[in-house]
């Protein structure tokens, strides 16, 4: 999946937990500071996320850090397309 692709599944995602339009996801939007999405909202996104893409999203496998911007959520996806891929 290319990454357009998949940040634009992060903002449909996005979008749908906020119940907002989100027509400037950028990839330096900050999820936490700009979007205020707090912890039950991440939840609610990565259960969108695993239902649109059709990856498994291990929670015990991600890092805060995954969710200080839309780019860093961008690059883990990435990843575990990759992984999944080569494995």
């Amino acid at each position: 999946m290319e990454r357009a692709e998949i940040i634009e599944h992060v903002r449909i995602s996005l979008s749908d937990v906020l119940n907002r339009e989100l027509p400037t996801l950028t990839e330096e939007t900050r999820l936490f500071e700009d979007l205020a999405l707090d912890s039950t909202s991440v939840i609610e996104l990565l259960m969108g996320l695993e239902d649109t893409i059709g990856m498994e999203i291990d929670p015990d496998d991600l890092e805060p850090e995954v969710f200080q911007t839309v780019a860093r959520l961008t690059d883990y996806i990435e990843r575990g397309f990759n992984r999944v891929a080569v494995g």
